[in-house]
């Protein structure tokens, strides 16, 4: 079955809700993105020999789901999952993803386990299941992307444009 689109925005809101009152949506947005990108690339591209992007072995999104629980998960996200992920890509730079340790963001010791268990369990949702999308020009990371923004810049009162650019 392919992902409708109304059940992957309904996860990504979800997954703003867990983040929600830690932070600004300004933050939480790229913790949201980031785990939707490695969801998405895990499923798209996983062992496909010569996919336009590696993932590493270990540094998938199953192997993120393994760390639910984990008193370091945040350490071992950044370790184990980010930074092999950005070394494997030239495309990809460390400082563009957010720090998964950040205690003033994600709180510190069981709340913040607590908060990335929850956040990576969404994405285990069965219905985001990215690799069945293979229309061409369905640009459903972009879609995700867009809908985001546009909610991000909603909800945190600020100008659409701070979050916010239309493809049109």
């Amino acid at each position: 079955m392919v992902l409708k689109k109304s059940e992957l925005y309904s996860s990504l809101w979800a997954a703003c809700d867990n983040l929600r009152g830690g932070m600004d949506a300004s933050q939480y947005k790229d913790y949201v993105l980031v785990l939707l990108f490695i969801k998405y690339i895990s499923d798209k591209y996983a062992g496909v020999p010569f996919a336009p992007i590696t993932i590493p072995e270990g540094a998938g999104f199953k192997d993120m789901v393994a760390l639910k629980g984990k008193s370091d998960i945040g350490d071992q996200i950044n370790k184990k999952i980010i930074a092999p992920l950005a070394n494997a890509n030239a495309q990809l730079s460390l400082s563009d993803f957010p720090d998964f340790n950040d205690p003033t963001k994600l709180g510190d010791g069981k709340e913040k386990v607590e908060r990335l268990t929850d956040l990576i369990a969404i994405f285990e949702n069965k219905s985001l299941d990215f690799s069945k999308n293979r229309a061409d020009g369905d640009d459903i990371l972009g879609d995700a992307y867009e809908y985001l923004m546009r909610h991000f810049a909603t909800e945190s009162g600020k100008s659409k444009g701070q979050f916010y650019t239309s493809s049109a």
